[in-house]
């Protein structure tokens, strides 16, 4: 748990990102966030913007892959959108073939299953728009393709969506690093800002996980199986 803690505090540290990998980390971080289930944790939102502020900042000799700068924004948007369409893809095919075993899987600090639920929850409420919305929303968008996948969401309609919210995700919190990265206030108070972003992104999460409307005792729970395509 310790390494754990310890590696998301590497993480909105530019030096350390570009000193280990680089924007090509935080691509490959980006789709373990929205495809793998146990990247839950990974801070998505605070990672692209402080890529986008690592962008606007870097001088000739650090640019990647081109010397201008909004150039290297398009193309960095590009690289991280397929990441984050990809991972979507991952985590529905993921609960297509094996999801419903994920309601019974013991278990760990890693994986709970009200993760599943919430995520599950919101889609129900939400439909084929949760999937755009939950790009926004922590944790709910590790587990909002895998449910798409466990209720056999049409898959056209998925990759829309998918699309569409990859997009909104990716280009919305980059450019705003972008925008911002160049402003000493805010390079100076780097911490404060990420912890804004946290809080604004997770509150949503946060309200619902402790003040949820709570399920009457004898309630039935549908399975996965019971629930409809959206």
């Amino acid at each position: 748990m310790d390494v754990v803690i310890e590696f998301i505090k590497h993480l909105i540290d530019p030096n350390w990102i570009m000193a280990h990998g680089g924007l090509f980390l935080v691509a490959f971080i980006i789709f373990a966030e929205t495809g793998l289930f146990i990247g839950f944790f990974l801070p998505g939102d605070s990672l692209l913007f402080i890529t986008g502020m690592i962008i606007a900042s870097a001088d000739a000799a650090n640019a990647v892959p081109f010397a201008s700068h909004p150039v290297n924004l398009v193309f960095w948007i590009i690289a991280f959108s397929v990441c984050a369409v990809l991972g979507n893809i991952v985590g529905y095919w993921f609960g297509r073939k094996s999801g419903p075993l994920l309601f019974e899987r013991r278990e760990t600090w890693l994986f709970k299953r009200k993760h599943l639920h919430a995520a599950r929850e919101f889609y129900e409420k939400r439909g084929g728009g949760a999937i755009i919305i939950a790009r926004f929303l922590p944790i709910v968008r590790t587990f909002a393709p895998i449910v798409a996948g466990i209720v056999h969401m049409d898959f056209k309609k998925f990759f829309l969506y998918n699309i569409i919210g990859a997009l909104a995700w990716i280009i919305s919190i980059t450019t705003l690093g972008f925008v911002l990265g160049e402003n000493v206030w805010v390079r100076e108070h780097l911490e404060y800002i990420i912890i804004g972003l946290v809080v604004v992104t997770t509150a949503p999460v946060l309200f619902k996980m402790f003040f949820g409307r709570k399920k009457p005792a004898g309630e039935k729970v549908n399975e996965p199986d019971e629930m409809t395509t959206a």
